[in-house]
C-alpha cells in the first residue's frame, strides 16, 4: 500500500478510546484528507472533541454515522473506521450544506461554485480531470434527490459517489461530520483531486425482470406510493411478486426491490414498509408515471468480485476502496448467512466504508447498491 495511505478501525467502547486507537493507525506526516465512519452509539460530542485533539484543524476531515462499518477486517458493528491520505497524493476541500430540508438552491450553488474556485487554486485550472466528489448526507432527511439534482447541474463532468448516514437501524436521527462537529439535517460535499488513478463505480446484484408496474398514485415528497397499475399499491405489488400482502415484511422487501431504468442504466429502489392504508413507503424518490420492474436476484459475491476484477484491469491492484453499501445488502447477507465471506472479499480489496440508508451515484439516489471509489497504484 502507498505510504501516504493509512487505514484503521477501533471497537473500543468509549469515544475517546476509539479515537485514540484510530488516530494511532491513521497518523502520518502532512495529512491531506481524513474520512471516517462511526457507529451512532458513540457520544458525538466526545467523539468530535477527541478527533479535534487528535488531528490538526488544518486537516480536511469528513465523516458520518452509520448502519454498520466496513473496516480493514471486514464488516463490523459498534465501531469507528477510517482512512487518511497524504497531501502528496490528494488535495481536498469541502462544503457543509445545512438545513437541507429547506435549503436555498441559489445559496448551495454559490457555495459549490466557491468550492470550485478553491479547488482551482489547490490543484490548478484543469483539476476536474483528476477529481472525484463525495456526498455524505443525513439519511433521515429525505432530501437526497433534490441535493443530487442540484449538484449535477454544477459538476456534470466530475464523477460523484456517496452515502446516506445511518443510526444503526434505529431510524431516528443520523449525522454527518464537517467543520469539527456532527450535524443533522445537513450534508457534506467534498471534492478530492488525486495523483492516483481512480475509478468511481456502482454495482448491484439485481437486474430487471419482465414483470412491469406503473406508479399511478404517489406522494413524491413523502416517498409514498398509493397505487400501482391503478390498484392499491401493497395489494398489487404483492400480486406481481407472487406473495400475499401479509408477507410484505421489511426483510421481504430487502430481497424484493424494484428496478428503474435511467439513461440506459438500471438503478435499484427499495420499499421500506407497508402503511396502514395499504400504501407503500419507499427509501428513494418516486412519482406518478414511473415504470418499475420487479427485480431478479443474481449472485452478490460473484457480482462484486467481478466488479473488482474489472476495476483492477483498468487501474491495477486496489490500494484503497472507499465504499458505501446499502444496509439492506448487509441484512440480506445476514439472512442467507454469507456475511463472513463477503466481508473477507471486501477486506482483500482494501475496502473501508459504511453501510448506508441509501447510496448516491452521479446525480441519482438509489438503494441496495454498492458505490464508491477505488484507487490504483501510482501513476508512472
Amino acid at each position: 500500500m502507498n505510504n501516504a495511505i493509512r487505514q484503521g478501525f477501533s471497537q473500543a467502547d468509549s469515544a475517546a478510546a476509539a479515537v485514540a486507537e484510530l488516530a494511532a493507525q491513521l497518523d502520518q506526516p502532512d495529512i491531506g484528507l481524513i474520512m471516517f465512519f462511526c457507529s451512532s452509539h458513540y457520544d458525538r460530542r466526545e467523539l468530535a472533541d477527541a478527533l479535534g485533539k487528535a488531528f490538526s484543524e488544518k486537516v480536511v476531515m469528513v465523516g458520518c454515522t452509520t448502519a454498520g462499518e466496513i473496516t480493514p477486517m471486514g464488516y463490523k458493528s459498534g465501531a469507528i473506521t477510517g482512512v487518511s491520505m497524504g497531501r502528496s497524493i490528494v488535495q481536498a476541500d469541502t462544503v457543509l450544506i445545512r438545513n437541507i430540508n429547506s435549503f436555498g438552491l441559489s445559496n448551495m450553488l454559490d457555495a459549490v461554485r466557491s468550492l470550485n474556485r478553491r479547488m482551482e487554486l489547490l490543484a490548478g485550472p484543469n483539476y476536474s480531470a483528476e477529481t472525484f466528489a463525495t456526498l455524505f448526507i443525513d439519511g433521515m432527511s429525505g432530501a437526497e434527490d433534490g441535493i443530487l439534482s442540484a449538484l449535477q447541474t454544477i459538476i456534470p463532468d466530475i464523477p460523484l459517489f456517496g452515502g446516506s448516514a445511518g443510526d444503526d437501524l434505529a431510524f431516528r436521527e443520523s449525522f454527518v461530520f464537517a467543520e469539527g462537529q456532527f450535524h443533522s439535517n445537513a450534508a457534506v460535499f467534498a471534492m478530492v483531486n488525486t495523483a492516483l488513478p481512480f475509478k468511481v463505480f456502482k454495482t448491484q446484484h439485481y437486474v430487471a425482470s419482465d414483470r412491469k408496474m406503473v406508479i399511478t398514485g404517489a406522494d413524491p415528497v413523502k416517498r409514498i406510493v398509493t397505487e400501482i397499475n391503478a390498484e392499491p399499491a401493497a395489494q398489487e405489488f404483492a400480486r406481481i411478486v407472487g406473495l400475499d400482502v401479509t408477507e410484505l415484511t421489511p426483510m421481504m422487501f430487502a430481497t424484493h426491490p424494484v428496478v428503474v431504468r435511467v439513461g440506459g442504466q438500471d438503478y435499484v429502489r427499495s420499499i421500506q414498509k407497508v402503511n396502514s392504508d395499504g400504501s407503500l413507503s419507499f427509501f428513494c424518490a418516486i412519482d406518478e408515471g414511473l415504470v418499475l420492474s420487479a427485480a431478479i436476484n443474481v449472485d452478490a459475491y460473484d457480482t462484486l468480485n467481478s466488479l473488482f476484477t474489472d476495476i483492477e484491469r483498468q487501474i491495477g491492484p486496489t490500494q484503497l476502496v472507499l465504499g458505501c453499501e446499502c444496509v439492506l445488502r448487509l441484512l440480506e447477507r445476514e439472512q442467507i448467512q454469507d456475511k463472513a465471506p463477503m466481508g473477507k472479499l471486501l477486506a482483500s480489496r482494501n475496502v473501508v466504508g459504511f453501510n448506508t440508508y441509501g447510496e448516491q451515484y452521479q446525480g441519482i439516489h438509489v438503494n441496495q447498491t454498492f458505490t464508491g471509489v477505488a484507487f490504483g497504484s501510482s501513476k508512472a
